[in-house]
């Protein structure tokens, strides 16, 4: 008798019968990296991801765009991100994706424009943008033709020379890590600095003040999250920012505008949000 053969069938049979666990297979350690990032701090979907009348995210057309923002300088439609070929980015090769995010640049030669955080995303690492672009392909794929973004300034011919590799950051750096949070993944600092000419001011980094238009007619500002904002979180102890961005509630009882992904942010793990605090709480005053 082949008693392996016998063993094997009696443990399937009575993994069938729900008697013993049968074991996972292993999950994909670059898939899984992609979608914790995906669904936390990147949070593409918070602008790729059409939205109901509610706000909340249609979940049958992950990333398929035609969101909307309106600023002074833009009037932007997020593109759809599915594998869709004729609508998505379906025939597009993962080095091409990888140049989109990074350095702004379609296979077509075109230039992506803001609020697109190409300027930010040129400091993603190497396995961060190959992570999102392995949970990129899994997506499903969603034909859905949006309409183009209009700008009223120049965009520019590049963001800068090509980014063609970034080492990983330490994890245990947390002011470095925690900057790479907030602006090579998470780009917060993307709204939460100011905006000249259509580039932030690096000068004055987390100063606020840029203006966002929304869908329903709303015009909001991007707050100081520096120090020299006496009102804003510089009063807030580490768990009431933490829980602001994961609930969308300030301390006061009052709400963070939808724009704000604290849909996603509510997925960031605990070691992730020691160092983005730990990085917001050493930006330099700026008024």
């Amino acid at each position: 008798m082949n008693w392996k053969a016998f063993f094997t069938a009696a443990l399937m049979g009575l993994a069938a019968a729900g008697l013993v666990p049968l074991q996972r297979a292993s999950a994909d350690p670059l898939l899984e990296r992609g979608r914790y990032l995906m669904e936390g701090i990147v949070a593409c979907g918070n602008c790729h991801t059409p939205k109901a009348a509610d706000g909340t995210p249609i979940a049958d057309k992950e990333l398929a765009g035609g969101f909307a923002i309106d600023a002074p300088i833009f009037h932007a439609v997020a593109s759809n991100i599915t594998p869709d070929k004729e609508t998505g980015i379906g025939n597009w090769t993962d080095a091409e994706i990888i140049d989109a995010i990074r350095n702004g640049k379609r296979p077509d030669g075109s230039i992506i424009g803001p609020p697109m955080p190409i300027a930010f995303y040129r400091g993603m690492s190497d396995s961060d943008v190959k992570a999102i672009v392995a949970y990129l392909r899994q997506v499903k794929p969603v034909s859905n033709k949006v309409e183009k973004s209009v700008y009223k300034i120049p965009l520019p011919e590049a963001y800068g020379p090509p980014v063609t590799s970034v080492a990983d950051v330490p994890h245990d750096d947390k002011v470095a890590y925690g900057a790479y949070l907030a602006t090579g993944l998470g780009h917060c600092m993307d709204c939460h600095t100011p905006l000249v000419q259509g580039r932030n001011d690096m000068t004055r980094l987390g100063a606020g003040g840029n203006e966002f238009g929304m869908p329903d007619g709303v015009v909001i500002t991007s707050a100081n999250l520096t120090p020299a904002n006496k009102n804003g979180i510089v009063g807030w102890t580490d768990v009431q920012l933490v829980t602001a961005l994961k609930s969308g509630q300030r301390p006061n009882g009052s709400h963070i505008v939808p724009l704000m992904a604290f849909g996603w942010y509510k997925n960031i793990n605990d070691a992730d949000y020691a160092a983005l605090v730990t990085f917001l709480r050493d930006l330099k005053p700026v008024e």
